[in-house]
């Protein structure tokens, strides 16, 4: 056992609720609510539809001590199963929150993986939960952090946030040290370590692998805990990776993720924002527009190019989702899917912008996520933004009041105002001496409507 995994052993299983900065505490539970407005509002959409009815067919349990409710479905299948329905709906719908530093996305599993685990916790208290949820986002971002920096591809969130998952089974399900050093291992040996780059080339409902990354975790914990052993997991024990876990408990990467404002891949994030800021600016419409062109980094420019014919091109495509928001103002699920997709002015629009690679957005990535834009009207004005940072992140963040509201937005289309603002009240409370978690449970795994 090295001295690494004993910090990470220690952080994991032995961290009280108090020692937790009462700042990332709050975080945790702001971060919990982004997510699961994005987990509320992609359950009617056909990926999560799919995920779920899976789910069902081949991930169900013979045990109800391992069995598990599906988000806001009602179905109960195993604790794996429902923590990857959840987790697969979720990633298809890109607007759940990020940290750059990994490229990558945490928050897509903690939640699900969370609200599989509790099923069994009936006596949580609240603040344990925050002190659960941060060390899933703690330990995933840097087994991210390590694997980005000793392999050469590019591999999705999955890869990485499986482990984040272990941690927060191992914590809650009270594991051995042991039980947690193999369930980390089976998860890195076993996580899905597929190609990002190939699926920003052609855009599926694979997205960023953290369906698998979430059942991954789960069942390598369930694994450890009757026994099974895996490898040590290299992005920790491994001496190069040594670097990425020193600050463990010191730095709180949980404050430290950026919120999306529209629900598409983050590279296209400061291209939509400087469309977004000139057009307020100048108070133009999108009939006033002749030209827009986009320079951003490399990653960015390499988006879908095309006419989406579905949402997941739709969420991986530049040109498309700076031209929604320049036909509506917003970008919203309804604009990614359905009749959307089939939107004639925004396909229009479309046809009136490039996109090009810039050195200097390059030397900024992945910190940071910047484009600049140049807005020619009809009437032959040339408009800059300037160099635009993603909103969100550490540069231009979002209020936490902007981020409540993104919560509500997204969710009470689908549960009702309610059902939405009891569960806003139920997440945020969870730091208030005496909150339970079963205080929110009872209202996240009932189908909208029943």
């Amino acid at each position: 056992m090295t001295d690494t995994f004993a910090r990470v052993a220690d952080f994991a299983l032995n961290r009280a609720p108090e020692d937790v900065p009462a700042s990332t505490g709050e975080a945790a539970a702001l971060m919990a609510l982004d997510t699961m407005g994005i987990v509320i509002a992609s359950g009617p959409m056909e990926a999560g539809v799919i995920a779920r009815d899976t789910a069902a067919l081949l991930y169900g349990s013979s045990d109800p001590d391992f069995s598990a409710r599906m988000m806001f479905d009602g179905r109960r299948v195993s604790m794996a199963g429902a923590a990857y329905a959840a987790a697969t709906q979720t990633d298809n719908l890109d607007g759940h929150d990020g940290y750059n530093p990994t490229k990558g996305h945490i928050g897509v599993v903690v939640v699900p993986a969370l609200a599989a685990l509790a099923e069994h916790q009936p006596d949580l208290t609240g603040r344990e939960t925050l002190a659960a949820i941060t060390a899933g986002y703690e330990i995933a971002g840097r087994a991210g952090l390590a694997l980005h920096a000793t392999v050469s591809d590019y591999h999705t969130s999955g890869a990485w946030n499986a482990l984040g998952v272990v941690a927060m089974a191992a914590r809650l399900r009270g594991h051995s040290a042991d039980q947690l050093r193999q369930g980390l291992g089976i998860a890195e040996y076993h996580g899905p370590r597929s190609q990002m780059m190939r699926e920003i080339a052609n855009p599926t409902m694979l997205h960023d692998g953290s369906g698998w990354g979430a059942m991954v975790g789960i069942s390598s914990a369930i694994l450890a805990e009757r026994g099974f052993t895996g490898a040590p997991a290299i992005t920790i024990e491994e001496d190069r990776a040594a670097p990425y876990w020193a600050d463990l408990g010191e730095f709180w990467q949980m404050e430290h993720q950026y919120v999306k404002p529209y629900p598409i891949c983050r590279w296209a994030h400061a291209a939509i924002d400087g469309v977004r800021a000139v057009m307020q600016e100048h108070d133009l419409t999108h009939d006033q527009v002749r030209l827009i062109q986009v320079n951003s980094f490399h990653q960015a420019a390499r988006l879908y190019p095309g006419l989406p014919g579905t949402t997941s091109q739709a969420q991986y495509s530049l040109p498309f989702a700076v031209a929604i928001q320049a036909v509506y103002g917003r970008i919203g699920v309804e604009h990614i899917s359905g009749a959307g997709l089939q939107d004639p002015v925004v396909a229009d629009v479309m046809q009136r912008i490039s996109v090009a690679e810039t050195e200097r957005h390059n030397a900024r990535f992945p910190q940071g996520r910047w484009a600049d834009v140049q807005i020619t009207t009809t009437d032959g004005r040339v408009l800059d933004s300037g160099d635009t940072p993603a909103r969100g992140g550490g540069e231009a963040p979002l209020s936490r009041d902007e981020v409540v509201a993104k919560f509500m937005e997204f969710a009470v289309p689908s549960v009702g105002e309610g059902r939405a603002a009891a569960i806003r009240d139920a997440m945020l409370g969870l730091a208030d001496p005496g909150s339970r978690f079963s205080d929110l449970a009872g209202l996240l795994y009932d189908a909208p409507g029943a």
